[in-house]
């Protein structure tokens, strides 16, 4: 490795869609602020997104993507194979001094491969997390790239307990916190000033969110019907934005379900929304019913109670210190007027998550890249 001190790193950031962008960002900024290092945005183009525009960037302060690698939609193979080829073209043709890879998507993988068989070093951010369900594409994405990265960023102690557990060397951990927070207050401002709840014509504090598309809650008409007339039934009592997934919609429209939903007063259905409009709606929400993983973070981090349809998380300590639990599609309504009696537990914020993230991901990187040189 060239030396820190003499010379200016390349470093990639890969991304494979809008979400990924989102994470990438406040690394990226707290990385263009040092001296020593040029940071390069690699779009791997995983997920075809139309919302990927100029605009979307700017909010996030980035520029274009220094590496396009258009890779498409496609099945796990297609996806990781396809990532895997176009990607060492780009490390053959300009070959980076660190890549650095985020979350648990089929790019986080099939990159930190083809830098691992360059001789390239490799960072994971939100390194060992963990739902122990292995049938879960993401959960082997995130094995087999924490099995073979040479610096691994946690976000919380378990990340680093289940490393540890894993053989994966001490010297190689470094809980930096949780970069979504980074994020979320990057973009405080906007978020703040922006008025979802208006524009569904509900209050602050007084409806719920709810986000579905997990196979396993949509895809069995029984278990979409029981969460149909629950989602009905709650409105009654708390308004509810739903912010209606694709494939949930279908399934919604196959089953003939959508007509109930459309027809229960108080239950207000979208589109998916950007992340600015999102968030604005749940930090001003009552509580929180999702199947995704993210929104356990930023809900445990606002203090919002946050009921997830799943039968684990690789989040837990947004069970164990923070306001999320997991539920099932029979045991939703009564966890939800757990909430409403004022009865929810309140939780803390895990340590390090502080929108300070991205600052020690930079002094990680630096002292790493230094002992690394020292040692040439």
């Amino acid at each position: 490795m060239t030396s820190v001190s003499k010379s200016t790193l390349k470093v990639h950031l890969i991304a494979a869609a809008r979400p990924n962008f989102m994470k990438v960002a406040p690394a990226y900024h707290a990385l263009t602020r040092q001296s020593w290092c040029e940071p390069l945005l690699v779009h791997t183009g995983q997920h075809y997104d139309a919302k990927m525009s100029d605009t979307f960037l700017q909010e996030l302060g980035l520029p274009q993507p220094h590496f396009h690698l258009g890779i498409g939609s496609g099945t796990h193979a297609e996806q990781t194979g396809g990532v895997m080829v176009a990607y060492e073209k780009v490390c053959l043709d300009q070959r980076p001094d660190w890549v650095i890879v985020v979350g648990d998507v089929n790019s986080t993988l099939a990159c930190t491969l083809t830098a691992k068989k360059l001789h390239l070093p490799v960072a994971h951010l939100e390194a060992g997390l963990r739902s122990n369900d292995r049938t879960m594409p993401e959960e082997i994405n995130r094995l087999a790239t924490d099995a073979i990265a040479d610096l691994l960023w946690t976000p919380s102690p378990d990340a680093d307990e289940n490393l540890l557990g894993e053989g994966v060397p001490a010297a190689k951990i470094d809980r930096i916190g949780n970069i979504m927070i980074d994020s979320f207050e990057m973009m405080r401002p906007r978020i703040e000033a922006s008025s979802s709840a208006e524009k569904f014509g509900v209050r602050a504090n007084n409806y719920a969110v709810v986000t579905l598309h997990r196979p396993a809650n949509v895809d069995n008409a029984e278990t979409l019907g029981r969460l149909v007339d629950t989602l009905c039934k709650t409105a009654k009592d708390l308004p509810i934005v739903f912010a209606v997934h694709p494939r949930t919609r279908s399934r919604l429209e196959q089953t003939g379900l959508m007509a109930r939903l459309t027809m229960a007063p108080d239950l207000h259905l979208t589109e998916p929304l950007g992340y600015v409009e999102f968030m604005s709606l749940v930090r001003e929400s009552r509580l929180v019913l999702t199947d995704s993983g993210g929104i356990q973070e930023e809900t445990t981090y606002l203090g919002i109670p946050c009921l997830t349809l799943r039968d684990t998380t690789e989040r837990p300590i947004t069970i164990t210190h923070g306001t999320n639990k997991l539920v099932t599609p029979d045991s939703v309504d009564r966890h939800i007027q757990v909430v409403l009696a004022g009865q929810w537990r309140t939780g803390n914020k895990p340590d390090r998550w502080d929108g300070q993230t991205a600052e020690r991901l930079a002094d990680s990187l630096y002292r790493v890249s230094l002992a690394c040189a020292e040692a040439a």
